[in-house]
């Protein structure tokens, strides 16, 4: 075995000079990482092709799978009311229309397109009941033709958290990105969130606003200006265009192209003129990941080789034990949490009811006052105009409040911050003083200054709503009213229109704040648990080959020992020493799985 294996070295070390992700592929396969050796092969199949991901993100229900098939021209990808399973669809090229799934079993399937929601939605296979790992669907489009990929993936802020969870764990593939909002809602946090984790290693974000036919030309505007003004917050880079469209009506071939065009010539110049280098960089950020992995891999399987193998057991036992209080302790975190959640929900409840009932009573005089000052010649001029007043008043009295409800509600979140970071590095301090040495791998400790996850954000910075174009029923209504003077009429669904501007702008502030609450817990308790698996699978595939070793004695470990350190001293001259900056673990899913490939 071992004169077998010395003879390979020199080819070895031949395939990684010659091509560093098949030699890192074959690395893999010497230190037993079949995981490894297959994602390292698919991206250097990947990059060899000339393919790079053009992943399409944004909340739940924004109609991002539309807008992929309205840039395919063809309803290849299924839309409907609830969300993809926690499994990425890739989009490429073919010269046939078609596409399959890969299994656990790690064998592709092909179906038919029109079968597709028996494996990637929710309501057919419930929480991936049916082990999918892997989604390629190949379309005709000549958009694809050289090398862009579109990536459909799972809506974030649904009620499935494994949705937004794989969003997140396809983070280290993204190669550019297409971000779709909407006007109603804005811009999430969630979507900002996850716009920030990728501006590191995406440079090429288009922002596209969808269902434009559905919204007025105001509610379009202010969407826009809010949306790109938090995009260059949290990417600290300026957004030059955001794309008007309607996806649903492209593909209808109904309404205004809008700047349908625009987004099509976008995506073309994005091709030619940084398709390759896209390649490029896909290839040199997953060789990175991929061998900071194996050397990890060599450190633990070395230690299982030289110390005693009743220690390395004990070892074992030690960490599934501290991996069950761990997760313990995440329940714990997450009960302390929920206290805190509870408690500051009921203090923004309390303060809004304070502001309603003090200053709705002001609203309403005011609003009086000025409706007696509109004219009543024209029903239609005097519900619109009626209308135009309650935006003012309501926004004269809530914009004020709100903007001293955030200084007050920042302070009480970083409150509530400094004592999430207490909790989180507690349970993190935990980890790294059980002895087990791969837990110091665990994240950086939590800055309190910082705490959440997510930045400060509240989205209410601009009224959202204004009174939709009267539809020609209720225009000759109103004419009719009008004639009858009958205005009495108009002015209570005024007087109606401007109690809900309040209600609705006086509870931006609890449901932004909360939202950052609860989804900076989850990021956290997903970074987390994946880490502890990954710990316990490469701990557990160590000792099982170390025991391999010691079962043909003091000559197994020897060659076991002079394996790992070939390997290491290859890994060393071609891809320098271990990167300690990027944790193992913590790079999301593999490419294996973004191309169908078995973990």
């Amino acid at each position: 075995m071992s004169a077998t294996r010395s003879d390979r070295q020199p080819g070895l070390q031949n395939t990684v000079a010659e091509n560093p992700l098949l030699g890192l592929a074959e690395l893999a396969q010497e230190l037993g990482s079949e995981r490894v050796r297959q994602e390292a092969e698919a991206l250097a199949q990947r990059t060899a092709e000339g393919r790079f991901y053009v992943a399409c993100l944004g909340q739940f229900k924004r109609g991002k799978s539309t807008v992929l098939n309205a840039l395919l021209g063809d309803r290849l990808l299924p839309t409907g009311v609830l969300p993809l399973t926690t499994v990425p669809t890739v989009v490429r090229y073919g010269t046939s229309r078609r596409a399959r799934v890969r299994f656990e079993a790690g064998t592709w399937t092909d179906i038919r397109p029109e079968d597709l929601p028996q494996y990637v939605s929710e309501e057919l296979n419930p929480e991936n009941v049916r082990g999918v790992l892997g989604v390629e669907v190949f379309s005709t489009s000549l958009l694809l033709a050289q090398g862009m990929c579109f990536v459909d993936t799972p809506g974030l802020g649904s009620v499935f958290t494994g949705n937004t969870a794989a969003t997140h764990a396809f983070i280290p593939h993204i190669d550019a990105a297409i971000v779709v909002v909407g006007a109603d809602p804005p811009i999430t946090g969630e979507e900002l969130a996850l716009a920030s984790s990728i501006r590191t290693q995406v440079s090429d974000f288009l922002v596209v606003l969808n269902k434009a036919d559905r919204t007025s030309d105001e509610e379009r505007r202010v969407a826009k200006s809010f949306a790109s003004r938090m995009l260059e917050k949290e990417l600290q880079r300026p957004i030059t265009h955001i794309y008007e469209v309607s996806a649903e009506g492209q593909l209808s071939n109904q309404g205004s192209a809008r700047d349908w065009p625009e987004l099509v010539a976008a995506l073309e110049k994005l091709v030619l003129e940084s398709g390759r280098d896209l390649v490029r960089t896909a290839g040199e950020r997953g060789l990175k990941r991929l061998a900071a992995e194996l050397f990890t891999i060599i450190s633990e399987e070395r230690e299982a080789l030289v110390r005693p193998l009743e220690e390395s057991e004990l070892r074992i036992q030690k960490l599934r034990q501290t991996i069950s209080e761990a997760e313990r302790s995440l329940r714990e975190v997450a009960y302390l949490l929920t206290a805190e959640e509870h408690r500051l929900s009921d203090k923004l409840l309390e303060q809004r009811k304070q502001f309603i009932a003090v200053t709705l009573p002001k609203i309403h005089a005011d609003f009086e006052a000025e409706l007696k000052s509109i004219p009543r010649h024209y029903g239609p001029h005097f519900r619109r105009n009626a209308l135009r007043v309650a935006q003012s008043v309501a926004e004269r009295y809530v914009r004020p409040w709100l903007e001293t409800e955030q200084s007050n509600a920042e302070q009480e979140y970083q409150r509530i911050a400094a004592r999430f970071a207490s909790i989180g590095n507690d349970f993190l301090a935990r980890l790294a003083d059980s002895g087990v040495p791969q837990f110091t791998r665990m994240p950086s400790a939590l800055d309190p200054d910082r705490g959440f996850r997510v930045r400060s954000r509240f989205t209410f910075e601009q009224l959202l709503h204004v009174a939709l174009p009267a539809s020609p029923l209720r225009y000759g209504a109103d004419v009719l009213l009008g004639v009858l003077q009958a205005y009495r009429v108009i002015e209570k669904q005024a007087w109606t229109y401007l109690d809900y501007l309040v209600e609705m702008n006086s509870t931006r502030v609890q449901s932004d704040v909360m939202n950052r609450v609860q989804e900076s817990r989850s990021l956290l308790e997903v970074e987390i648990r994946k880490l502890l698996h990954e710990v316990t699978r490469i701990a557990e595939h160590a000792l099982e080959r170390a025991r391999s070793a010691r079962a043909e004695g003091i000559s197994g470990v020897e060659n076991a020992l002079a394996r790992l350190t070939r390997a290491e001293s290859i890994l060393r001259s071609v891809y320098g020493s271990n990167q300690t900056e990027e944790p193992i673990g913590l790079g999301g899913s593999s490419e294996a799985v973004a191309e169908g490939a078995k973990p």
